[in-house]
């Protein structure tokens, strides 16, 4: 081919030859070659077109022809148009790795400059193909190199979860993470979960409250860019256009969002960024999820804490044993619901201590359970016990201790109780029902009196609604003073064990011990009952008198 070369033209090609392949960098290459063919021709426009990866031939360097421009398509009818007279194909016509056009010529186009051309784009096109091979292999590397630099940063990232369990951490380490990772000026993460504080983390967006979107949360599974289809979740909570949307997500549910805000100087989010942060945002999710769990262990043990704490109160509150009184035959018994339970029984001297002395005798329901309700019932024991020591009339004792815990505890905390006061010597009695059942009283020839009166639950409320009520404990009556776990105990079908039931057990032992009543009853409550389960506390308090 080069046969027709002069000396002159074979040297420049040389010497074109050697400038071609001192440079692996396609641009240069490019350059050297466009700068060649319309030096030699003395052309006015030029340009070079290389066939990418894709198949498709672009434009890569355009001179004098300002309606074609780097980047397009290349198309030999535009480039015609564009002023473009002579067209060389750059390696074989058949399968070219690129174009060279030129125009507006200064001189006549001779076939030996043409055949000068050719040769110099047989050669170049290894050199371009190199050029391009070493393009691809740098930008493989470039792309592992990202690569491993994320995995570096998830990698760190992981490490930095692991050593924290507390969620507000958790979202601090993400943000710094990402707004590290993209130069990001604005970002925003959070979640939330039932039972638990939410999660909020932002810096240049103010989120708000997701709470009303977590279902609309639900359908964000993967990354995305926002969208139109996002405008009323965009404007609700204020998230900037162009954002990143990154759902924190674990296999059940999306527990929240991560928000990344549009890049500085005008960088995109790429595939690769959208796959780092749904790597980022799956770390995070277990995490989260991690301290959530981790606050809900450690609340449960400061919760059986408390419990076994306010147990330890109550059984401290119950008496040890029930002090014997003359001509009286006092049994009592408490069996909680749960752990920590709501009822609390008495036998309290009000001066004298002996057992012929005046004892009252105490049976209450505080309301609620747990740490709360066996630090009231202390509140009450304490009461009744200051009380007891200078005041005799249970009205006083019931306004006072009314007073008392009405203002000292919150309106949802109140005790009913059945307050009576005995005098075993001559077994005169006297009660206030502070909004409590009503005790049973079997007398001994069968008959059943139901004690009761008017009288609100201590600590309810600031009035004093009481009434004494008088009556005669006789040789072989019975009393029966009782919580409301007794007569409203349930069995499968949510009948409920009542009153008449609770007599009938008191008939049926009536001429035996105080305690084998008390067995009876707890006995018949759980025949009843069956598999039912016990929702509420039981206490029963049985009095039987003795003959003079």
């Amino acid at each position: 081919m080069a046969t027709g070369f002069d000396v002159s033209r074979l040297e420049a090609l040389l010497e074109s030859a050697k400038l071609l392949q001192s440079s692996l960098e396609l641009d240069v290459i490019l350059k050297h070659l466009l700068r060649t063919a319309m030096g030699r021709l003395l052309a006015r426009r030029g340009l070079i077109a290389v066939e990418k990866r894709d198949g498709a031939m672009r434009l890569e360097l355009v001179r004098g022809a300002s309606a074609m421009a780097a980047g397009s398509p290349y198309s030999e009818e535009t480039a015609r148009q564009a002023g473009m007279e002579r067209f060389f194909s750059i390696g074989s016509e058949e399968n070219p790795v690129g174009m060279l056009a030129v125009g507006g010529l200064a001189v006549e186009f001779k076939a030996e400059e043409g055949e000068f051309l050719q040769a110099l784009l047989g050669l170049a096109a290894s050199v371009i193909s190199n050029a391009q091979a070493h393009d691809a292999a740098r930008a493989a590397n470039h792309l592992l190199d990202q690569r491993i630099q994320e995995l570096r940063a998830l990698l760190d990232l992981g490490r930095g979860l692991a050593a924290t369990l507390d969620p507000d951490e958790v979202a601090q380490l993400v943000g710094l993470t990402l707004a590290g990772r993209w130069a990001l000026s604005k970002y925003a993460i959070a979640a939330a979960k039932d039972g638990q504080p939410a999660v909020v983390r932002q810096k240049g967006i103010d989120l708000g409250d997701i709470s009303p979107f977590r279902d609309r949360l639900q359908e964000f599974t993967e990354p995305r860019l926002a969208t139109a289809a996002d405008k009323d979740l965009l404007e609700a909570l204020r998230i900037p256009g162009g954002s990143l949307l990154i759902p924190l997500r674990t296999q059940e549910a999306t527990l929240g969002l991560i928000v990344c805000g549009p890049r500085m100087r005008g960088m995109v989010y790429r595939d690769a960024d959208l796959e780092f942060g749904a790597g980022l945002a799956a770390q995070a999710a277990v995490a989260l999820e991690n301290a959530w769990h981790f606050r809900d262990t450690l609340a449960r043990q400061q919760l059986e804490k408390e419990l076994e704490l306010a147990a330890t109160i109550q059984r401290d509150l119950f008496p040890k044993s029930l002090p014997p009184l003359a001509g009286l035959d006092i049994a009592a018994r408490n069996r909680q619901a749960k752990q920590v339970g709501g009822d609390y029984y008495d036998v309290l001297p009000f001066s004298g201590t002996s057992a012929t002395d005046t004892h009252l005798l105490c049976v209450a329901d505080i309301s609620g359970k747990g740490i709360s309700a066996a630090l009231l019932m202390s509140i009450i024991q304490a009461t009744l016990r200051s009380l007891l020591r200078r005041e005799t009339s249970l009205l006083e004792i019931s306004g006072i201790a009314n007073e008392l815990l009405y203002a000292t505890t919150p309106s949802n905390k109140f005790a009913t109780a059945f307050l009576n006061a005995i005098d075993p010597t001559s077994g005169a009695c006297r009660f206030v029902n502070c909004g409590h059942n009503a005790a049973v009283l079997l007398r001994a020839d069968n008959s059943v009196e139901m004690l009761d009166g008017p009288g609100l639950a201590l600590g309810q409320f600031p009035m004093k609604l009481f009434k004494e009520v008088s009556f005669q404990l006789n040789p072989g009556d019975i009393l029966a003073i009782y919580s409301d776990g007794v007569s409203e105990a349930q069995n499968v079908m949510e009948d409920e064990f009542g009153t008449d039931r609770l007599t009938e057990c008191l008939r049926a032992k009536a001429s035996e011990p105080a305690s084998a009543i008390v067995q009876n009853v707890f006995d018949a409550i759980d025949a009843f009952a069956g598999d039912a389960p016990q929702f509420d506390d039981i206490t029963l308090m049985i009095v039987k008198r003795g003959p003079c």
